[in-house]
């Protein structure tokens, strides 16, 4: 089966991680009815603080950036390919910013480029984002997001 989603990124430069594991109890990732939901994804090697006062937009930008690449890994353990991905359906970014700070969707935007350049138009999506006196573990930015898939021969997997 030609992995065409795979070959993008490789493309791009990207090697996925192994898909990090939840850190309370919960479901890594959940599939019903053709969706796969991911739970919550920080950006990689766990940063602290708040845009705004502890980090920049840019900054930010690549923190979304670096928790659309955590989703991805998590699909590819759930599904066994991505191009299983029929398209990206809904994200949602939680930012730990100061009460200054105002520029949540250009933070969020690394997260939705990076889907877009992997999945083409399938990236393309719907999204909301906010703002957040904290977050876990004082993260940065948190993203969770829904998937349409294509189900056939999946098997019952749930994580």
């Amino acid at each position: 089966m030609t992995r065409l989603v795979e070959a993008r990124l490789e493309a791009l430069g990207i090697v996925l991680p192994e898909g990090s594991e939840p850190s309370a109890n919960y479901m890594n990732y959940s599939i019903v009815n053709g969706l796969i939901y991911i739970s919550g994804k920080g950006p990689s090697g766990h940063p602290k603080g708040k845009l705004g006062s502890d980090y920049s937009t840019k900054e930010g930008y690549e923190f979304a950036r670096q928790a659309g690449i955590e989703v991805l890994a998590v699909l590819k353990q759930a599904l066994g390919s991505l191009d299983r991905v029929n398209r990206v359906i809904k994200v949602q970014g939680l930012i730990n910013a100061s009460s200054e700070f105002e520029e949540h969707h250009l933070v969020l935007n690394g997260f939705s480029d990076l889907m877009q350049e992997v999945f083409g138009e399938k990236g393309i999506h719907a999204r909301s984002v906010m703002g957040a006196v904290s977050l876990r573990g004082n993260l940065p930015l948190v993203v969770d997001s829904i998937f349409e898939i294509n189900e056939v021969g999946l098997g019952t997997r749930i994580s």
